[in-house]
């Protein structure tokens, strides 16, 4: 038999979700098995699947000891590094600048580094994290951005956090923001974009149709002309819908790609100008709070941006 007191981080979660996390032992058909058979509750009653945890609850379990055994070995984020371009950060949010060439989260082709275990390698290095104090919760990330893409990512500290960005996002309710050099001048120098985005899988890649199809969905840029140098155009972007390489793969499909981009840039211009990474910076977040935002509302209005954009200076001494 285990006692589990819950913690203010599990606090909301599902039973099984939270089992699900925590137990990685734990055979799924033999959770739900216990649930029916009540060899799991909660303060002492019968729970079902879906019953929700509550801070200060007690989950007690039946089960033997061997599919409880915590994992304690697997700590990856201890092998990346700590050091991270930290722009903002208070007991509830990070907001770091990650340098182009660094995934945000482990892939197939993980080595150990990536921008979410370099922040858990930090927090727990501050005393902010312990996953032996945890039943479930890790330090998130409430946005990505592509590898090769640089700028401001926001992680959330505690679960609160990391529900309310998660939802202030799918809102729109923070407002995100891309420098970027495109190819060739725009002929209206600030408008709103619009198409239709497919995503292929397989490919790791997305095709723009002018007109929707039943694997497409609508996406919406907006742009502004900062300025020109001969054929190439800065633009500052805001993502008003946030798919799958979005701004690289639209403005591509109008004839406007970004320079430095392997994927939908043509390869003779980036060769030409020797840029190893795209040109495309995620330079500003803004907080636009619609709804009472609880303990984040002291973020609203703030906006964050990141210093010295790599490719500006570049830009300004195009010849």
């Amino acid at each position: 038999m285990k006692e589990i007191k819950i913690n203010i981080n599990d606090d909301g979660q599902r039973v099984d979700k939270f089992l699900m996390k925590t137990y990685k032992n734990l055979p799924i058909p033999l959770m739900y098995k216990a649930i029916r058979k009540k060899d799991i509750k909660i303060n002492s009653k019968r729970c079902q699947p879906n019953t929700k945890l509550f801070a200060g609850d007690i989950l007690t379990l039946y089960i033997k000891d061997e599919f409880l055994e915590p994992i304690f070995d697997k700590y990856d984020f201890l092998k990346a590094p700590t050091n991270i371009d930290i722009i903002y950060e208070d007991k509830n949010i990070l907001i770091v600048n990650k340098k182009p060439g660094l995934i945000v989260h482990p892939d197939e082709n993980y080595h150990f580094d990536s921008l979410i275990a370099r922040i858990q390698h930090y927090l727990y290095k501050k005393g902010e994290y312990n996953p032996q104090k945890e039943n479930s919760f890790v330090p998130s990330l409430v946005n990505r951005i592509d590898r090769n893409t640089g700028g401001l990512v926001l992680a959330a500290k505690n679960a609160e956090t990391l529900r309310i960005l998660n939802q202030k996002m799918k809102n729109r309710e923070i407002k995100k923001f891309y420098l970027c050099i495109s190819y060739s001048k725009f002929e209206k120098k600030d408008g709103i974009l619009t198409a239709y985005l497919e995503k292929n899988e397989k490919q790791n890649r997305v095709y723009i149709h002018a007109k929707p199809n039943e694997n497409s969905k609508l996406i919406k840029t907006k742009y502004h002309v900062i300025s020109e140098r001969k054929n190439f155009s800065l633009l500052e972007i805001e993502l008003l819908t946030g798919r799958t390489h979005q701004i690289r793969a639209h403005l591509a499909f109008l004839g406007h790609p970004l320079l430095g981009d392997s994927k939908y840039g043509q390869n003779l211009i980036n060769k030409e100008k020797k840029y190893k990474w795209q040109a495309l910076y995620s330079y500003k977040v803004k907080f636009d709070f619609l709804t009472p935002s609880g303990i984040l509302a002291y973020l609203n209005q703030k906006e964050f941006v990141a210093p010295n954009v790599w490719f500006v200076k570049d830009f300004y001494e195009f010849e």
